[in-house]
């Protein structure tokens, strides 16, 4: 108990609440005389012992079960147990029409199963859940999570199995109680993952000290970085543009000259008898010419202001940029950044957009620009596209990407999110990556530059 509550205060500090040493020692004192039985009295204990502002107990309230609470999700119920011979026979029949991932997952539900701990250590793995030292991810984490288990297709799949039981002739009501427990399984599977990336979130905390520093912030997840952190990156952004400018002046420098030109060389020596004194080179076109496509939807909005940031800081060295965002449709931004930095940019943006809720439609998005700025696009530009590449199960429109490529000189893809996630959920990611000339994974601020620094090699 001892190891966990240093673990635990270790957390606390993470998350930003200042805990002395002589706190933490006034916490193990008062422990040791009230006990660790009653928990109430247990969290009245540590709460009034470490906790000294009140904007810092919603920290300890959310960190204090993640430690110190045994109860677990709701038990799923065994559905299978109560079938009926003919109703197993019959479910069966149904289940053959899914494909093998559905199947498993449906069957399953229908048993009752809980993820087990290898699974759910997999899943974590696969969406970095190892990284994530923030409480605030933890919804977002659960989410990627789900979609590695395709729970919105698994939602559906239930849904079409009742239609095929019902079709086989099984009672209506009885159909409808199924349909009503599997999916109050798969309620308790979500409870687990969150419960799960809770759990996994503060154990992280526990081992590492709050990192409030330069280095932690640009090193930091986009999708983990709080409104004082990116205030912070804004500032910084202007430092690492610098150190771009000044790198990609100089290698544009020492390759000004381009390539011999044979043809030139031999005219210009022919009064030298042939000799070649004079040596000339083609003429090359060294400053880029961008085509930048941003999502700016939620989960997208740091990372593209960021990197909107950065490309119009180093202006100098490119040809042109022409920037645009999107969520549900394509806007143009390029006068809304020169005019103002990108934070009020993107902020004008969204104020254009129709209210209510935005689901992210790049298929769209990518039709829009093909109908209305398709010129701006030729051999000589490069388009890069900053997104997740999630669509909402809208469709792609990977025709006209594909067109929109073979027109670009080059196509780069800067991804945030985690490569294993990609192709899952609405991700389309795993579709138009092979589209593209380049797909980086960009997830903080110094992944971000080093792309830039790359693509403007």
């Amino acid at each position: 108990m001892e190891e966990r509550i240093i673990r635990f205060i270790s957390a606390l500090r993470a998350g930003g609440v200042r805990v002395s040493l002589a706190e933490s020692a006034d916490a193990m004192l008062a422990i040791n005389q009230l006990g660790v039985k009653d928990r109430d009295t247990f969290r009245h204990c540590l709460r009034s012992t470490l906790v000294k502002n009140a904007s810092d107990l919603p920290v300890f309230e959310e960190l204090f079960p993640l430690f110190f609470d045994t109860t677990t999700a709701s038990l799923p119920l065994n559905i299978s147990e109560d079938l009926t011979p003919e109703e197993v026979h019959l479910i069966a029949e149904a289940l053959r029409q899914f494909k093998r991932d559905l199947r498993e997952m449906l069957e399953r539900l229908l048993r009752g199963d809980q993820l087990q701990q290898t699974e759910l250590d997999q899943l974590g793995k696969m969406i970095g859940l190892s990284q994530a030292n923030d409480l605030r991810s933890k919804e977002w984490m659960a989410q990627k999570m789900e979609n590695l288990l395709k729970f919105r297709e698994v939602q559906e799949a239930i849904l079409e199995l009742m239609d095929l039981l019902a079709e086989l002739g099984m009672n209506r009501e009885r159909i409808n109680q199924l349909a009503h427990l599997m999916q109050a399984n798969q309620h308790s599977l979500q409870e687990q993952l969150r419960q799960y990336t809770g759990s996994r979130i503060a154990e992280n905390m526990s081992h590492s000290p709050p990192d409030k520093g330069l280095d932690g912030l640009i090193n930091r997840p986009f999708n983990m970085l709080s409104d004082e952190d990116l205030d912070i990156l804004r500032k910084e952004v202007q430092r690492l543009a610098s150190m771009l400018r000044t790198r990609i002046a100089l290698r544009q420098k020492r390759a000004k000259s381009g390539q011999l030109d044979a043809k030139a060389t031999i005219r210009a020596n022919l009064k030298h008898g042939s000799v070649p004194i004079e040596i000339k080179y083609k003429d090359r076109t060294l400053k880029p010419k961008l085509i930048v496509l941003c999502d700016i939807s939620t989960s997208m909005r740091s990372c593209s202001e960021l990197m909107l940031s950065l490309i119009y800081a180093i202006q100098d060295q490119i040809s042109k940029t022409s920037a645009f965002a999107f969520i549900d449709h394509l806007e143009y931004i390029s006068a809304d950044l020169t005019e103002k930095n990108p934070r009020d940019a993107v902020a004008c943006v969204l104020q254009r957009m129709p209210p209510g809720h935005y689901n992210t439609d790049l298929g769209y998005s990518l039709e829009n620009f093909n109908d209305h700025f398709i010129d701006m696009l030729d051999n000589r530009s490069t388009m890069i596209m900053v997104g997740d590449g999630r669509n909402n199960f809208n469709d792609p429109r990977l025709d006209i990407f594909r067109n929109l490529s073979q027109r670009a000189h080059k196509t780069i893809w800067l991804n945030p999110e985690s490569q294993p996630l990609w192709g899952h959920g609405d991700s389309d990611m795993l579709k138009y990556a092979p589209l593209c000339d380049t797909v980086m994974q960009v997830s903080n601020l110094v992944e971000l530059t080093a792309a830039i620094d790359r693509l403007l090699t």
